[in-house]
């Protein structure tokens, strides 16, 4: 009698490696609207705080010049309370106009690199490359998207320092304040 082998079972053919590159492309674009959003968000949040901070400007301002006051009235440690609560909120005031500053990537665009952002297209035009620099964005798009990626979260993570200090400082000048004039 002849035992008979059984068959192989069929080996699964192996999935199709996609490119590297080409993965990577979708997650790029999903994070830099993520970061676009951000820096949407980091704006508007420094734009409020800058109109909360000429709000309390305008009130102290109105008060205190309704009533012929000077800081000179006040006691040595309520004057000393007094600029500091006034340097306090120049800092508020500078470092949330920082936040809202527009930036640019100190990094020249050169001929074969791929475009990632505005001031790269301007270049590309200004040396006559952009054709050029277009076909070297689509052959290598990940480039320049995990370019992008790399400079937008550095502009949202200044944008949150820049807000973080301004908050910081307009609370402590919204502080101390009205308590230089209540110490007197």
């Amino acid at each position: 009698m002849t035992t008979l082998d059984p068959a192989p079972a069929p080996t699964p053919s192996p999935a199709p490696v996609p490119h590297p590159d080409t993965d990577l492309v979708p997650l790029c674009e999903r994070l830099l609207a993520e970061l676009r959003n951000e820096v949407a968000r980091a704006d508007g949040k420094a734009s409020v705080l800058v109109g909360a901070l000429g709000m309390t400007g305008g009130v102290f301002s109105g008060l205190l010049a309704g009533r012929g006051w000077t800081p000179g009235e006040l006691s040595v440690l309520g004057t000393v309370l007094w600029w500091v609560a006034l340097a306090a909120l120049g800092l508020s005031l500078f470092a949330l106009l920082l936040a809202v500053l527009p930036r640019y990537r100190s990094e020249q665009w050169t001929p074969g690199r791929p475009l990632s952002y505005f001031g790269d297209i301007q270049q590309a035009v200004r040396q006559g490359q952009l054709e050029t620099a277009l076909g070297d964005t689509r052959r290598d798009p990940t480039t320049g998207l995990t370019t992008a990626l790399a400079e937008l979260s550095q502009i949202v993570a200044r944008k949150h320092q820049w807000i973080r200090t301004g908050l910081i400082a307009f609370c402590t000048g919204t502080v101390l304040l009205p308590a230089s004039l209540l110490i007197g």
